[in-house]
C-alpha cells in the first residue's frame, strides 16, 4: 500500500487526555480517532490490526467446532425480562425505544439472544453440543470511560456460546475454550497469565479470566512464584496457615479509647500488633444483616462474602443502618454483644488470636482480652480476607506475588440459569425434557489491540509483533525527487508484493526526519531504506525491536527479509 493513498493523520504532541501508552500511542500514530468519549473510528492502519487479532480468534475458535454466526446489536427488552436481567443488570445497559415506544437494549452480551435462537431451533440431544460465536460491537454506559480502548462505551468482542446435554460435555468444552484462548494469546505474543475469577453479574460460577501483566492494569492478580497458580485477588483463596499463641486467656475488660477508632490507632494504643485487633464490619446480604469478624492486618473480601453466602447483593452497612442495628457508630463496631438476629461470621484467622482487642460497640470504648467461643460466639469460620503478598500459594508451591492485569478474556460456566428461566430445553435419550446446559466465552478484541500496545513499545513509538503488525515492512526511499532512488523503490515495493510480503510504501515527498519518526511510531518490524547506495542496488534494513542496522542487496531482499520475520 502506498502511504499517500492512506489515511494515517499522525499527531506529534501526545493528547492532553491520553494517559496511558497505549491510548497515547493508537492516537498519535493515526491508528484511531475519538468520535465521542469511549467511542472511537479505527483508521485503516488500526482496522488492519483488528483484522489480524480476529483472524487468529476465528482460526482458533474454529479448531475446537465453533460456528460464526453474527446476532443483532439491538435487543428486544423482553428477552432480558425473561431472565430478570432488564431490571438487574444495571446502569451500563443502554436502554432505548422505538417510535413504537418498544424497548431495546444495545447489547452489551448476547446471552439472551442467542439463548433464544438455540431455544428455537434446537430440541434433540442429537444436536448438541453445540459452540457458536461472533465477533461484534458491544455496547456498556461506562460511568467513566478511560484509558482509550481499555474502558469504552461502544468496544469489539468475540462472544462464544456453548450448549450441552451434561457437565461433562461441558467440561470438555471448557477445556477446549482455555486451551484455545491461550493459543490465542500466545499467537498474540502476550505475557499473560489464566486467572481464577468471580463470574459477577454473568452468573454460574466455574470461571477463569485471562490477564495481560501491565502495570496500567485495573485488576490485581495474585500469582506463585514458583508455580502456575494465579487467581484474580477476589478469589484467590488463603491457605489456613495459622499458628495460635499458647499465651493463657486474660480477664475480659472494657477500657476508655477515646476518639480511637482504626485499626491502625487501636494497635498503636495498646502497643500492640495489628495481628492482634479484631476488625468487624457489618454488612447487607440481600434481606439480613451479617458481622464479619477479620483479624486487624487483614481486609474482608466481599466477593468471598457474597460467594459463601450464595448472596446476590452484599454491601457494607451504612451509618445509619448502623447505628439502627447495633446502636453504635461504624469505627466502634465489635462482635461482643451483638443482636441474635446479626450473624457472626469469622475469617480463619480469628480463631487462632488470643486475648484480642475489639470494639465495644460504645463510642470510645474497646474490649481486651478478647477470646472467640468465650466472649462471642461464631456462626461459621470460613475464609473472607483478601490474599496478602507473601502468603503461602494455594497449590502448596512458592508464595503470593502481586501484578497488575488487563482482562482480555474470560470464560464462564453458566449452567443453566438462562437455559431455565427462558425454558431452552431439549429431549434427552428418553424423550424427557432437559434443560440445556450452559457456557459463556468471551475476549475484548479491541482491549487485546490495546494490551498489545502496553506490552510492546519503547520511547519512540510502538513495537508490532510480527503476527499483528499493520504491515511486515515500511519501505523508505530518502529522497522521492532523486529518479535512481524512487524507481529502485517502486521495484522493491512490486517485488516484497509479488511475494506476499505486506508493505507500506512511503512515496511522499517528506523530509528523511518526519518519515524515520513516523516509521518508528508505527512500529512495523522491518524497515528498509533506500538511499545513496541506490545506484548499486544496495539497501538499508533495520529492525524495529533491536535497532540492528545491516545493508543488504535488492537480489536477497526477500530472503533476508522471510528471515527476520521468521526470528522476530
Amino acid at each position: 500500500m502506498k502511504q499517500s493513498k492512506m489515511l494515517i493523520p499522525t499527531l506529534r504532541d501526545v493528547p492532553a487526555d491520553a494517559e496511558i501508552k497505549s491510548h497515547q500511542l493508537l492516537l498519535r500514530a493515526g491508528f484511531m480517532r475519538q468520535n465521542a468519549s469511549g467511542v472511537y473510528s479505527y483508521l485503516p492502519l488500526g482496522k488492519r490490526v483488528i483484522n489480524k487479532v480476529e483472524q487468529i480468534v476465528r482460526e482458533e475458535m474454529d479448531a475446537i467446532g465453533g460456528s460464526e454466526l453474527l446476532m443483532p446489536a439491538l435487543q428486544p427488552a423482553e428477552l432480558w425480562q425473561e431472565t430478570g436481567r432488564w431490571y438487574n443488570f444495571g446502569s451500563e445497559l443502554m436502554r432505548l425505544r422505538d417510535r413504537h415506544d418498544r424497548e431495546f437494549a444495545l447489547g452489551p452480551t448476547h446471552e439472551e439472544v442467542v439463548t433464544s435462537l438455540v431455544r428455537d431451533e434446537v430440541s434433540s440431544y442429537k444436536k448438541l453440543p453445540l459452540i457458536l460465536y461472533q465477533i461484534q460491537t458491544k455496547f456498556r454506559d461506562e460511568a467513566r470511560p478511560r484509558f482509550g480502548l481499555l474502558r469504552g462505551r461502544e468496544f469489539i468482542m468475540k462472544d462464544a456460546y456453548s450448549f450441552h446435554s451434561s457437565p461433562e460435555s461441558l467440561d470438555e468444552a471448557y477445556q477446549d475454550m482455555v486451551r484455545a484462548y491461550t493459543n490465542i494469546f500466545r499467537r498474540c505474543g502476550l505475557n499473560f497469565r489464566a486467572v481464577i475469577a468471580d463470574s459477577g453479574a454473568m452468573g454460574g460460577k466455574d470461571t477463569h479470566e485471562f490477564m495481560v501483566l501491565s502495570d496500567v492494569g485495573e485488576d490485581t492478580i495474585a500469582f506463585s512464584d514458583t508455580s502456575d497458580f494465579a487467581a484474580n485477588i477476589e478469589m484467590a483463596p488463603v491457605v489456613v496457615d495459622y499458628e495460635k499463641s499458647n499465651e493463657t486467656p486474660t480477664t475480659l475488660e472494657k477500657v476508655a479509647t477515646k476518639d480511637q477508632k482504626t485499626i491502625e490507632e487501636v494497635s498503636k494504643f495498646f502497643n500492640v500488633s495489628k495481628e492482634k485487633c479484631l476488625k468487624s464490619l457489618l454488612f447487607k446480604v440481600d434481606e439480613k444483616y451479617v458481622l464479619i469478624v477479620v483479624r486487624g492486618d487483614h481486609e474482608v473480601n466481599d466477593i468471598k462474602v457474597k460467594n459463601l453466602l450464595e448472596a446476590k447483593m452484599v454491601e457494607l452497612a451504612t451509618a445509619e443502618e448502623t447505628l439502627s442495628i447495633l446502636d453504635c457508630e461504624i469505627g466502634s463496631i465489635g462482635p461482643i454483644g451483638v443482636p441474635k438476629e446479626v450473624e457472626v461470621i469469622a475469617d480463619h484467622a480469628v480463631q487462632f488470636v488470643v486475648n484480642g482487642i475489639c470494639g465495644a460497640n460504645e463510642p470510645d470504648f474497646h474490649y481486651t482480652g478478647v477470646n472467640v467461643g468465650r466472649d462471642f460466639m461464631v456462626s461459621q469460620f470460613a475464609d473472607l480476607r483478601f490474599i496478602k503478598a507473601g502468603d503461602p500459594s494455594p497449590d502448596g508451591q512458592g508464595t503470593i506475588q502481586f501484578a497488575k492485569g488487563i482482562e482480555v478474556g474470560h470464560v464462564f460456566k453458566l449452567g443453566t440459569f438462562y437455559s431455565e428461566a427462558m425454558k431452552a430445553t431439549y429431549l434427552d435419550e428418553n424423550g424427557k425434557s432437559q434443560p440445556m446446559i450452559m457456557g459463556c466465552y468471551g475476549i475484548g478484541v479491541s482491549r487485546t489491540v490495546a494490551a498489545v500496545v502496553e506490552q510492546f513499545n519503547d520511547e519512540n513509538g510502538m513495537v508490532w509483533p510480527v503476527a499483528l503488525t499493520p504491515f511486515e515492512v515500511h519501505l523508505i526511499p530518502i529522497n522521492m525527487k532523486m529518479d535512481v532512488q524512487k524507481e529502485l523503490a517502486e521495484e522493491i515495493y512490486e517485488h516484497l508484493n509479488s511475494h506476499s510480503i505486506s508493505v507500506l510504501y512511503d512515496d511522499r515527498n517528506e523530509r528523511p526526519g518526519v518519515k524515520f519518526a513516523d516509521s518508528d511510531l508505527f512500529g512495523f518490524p522491518i524497515r528498509i531504506t533506500v538511499g545513496k547506495k541506490a545506484e548499486d542496488r544496495i539497501v538499508e534494513l533495520k529492525l524495529r525491536k533491536t535497532g540492528e542496522v545491516f545493508e543488504v542487496s535488492v537480489n536477497d531482499l526477500v530472503d533476508v527479509i522471510r528471515e527476520k520475520l521468521s526470528s522476530y
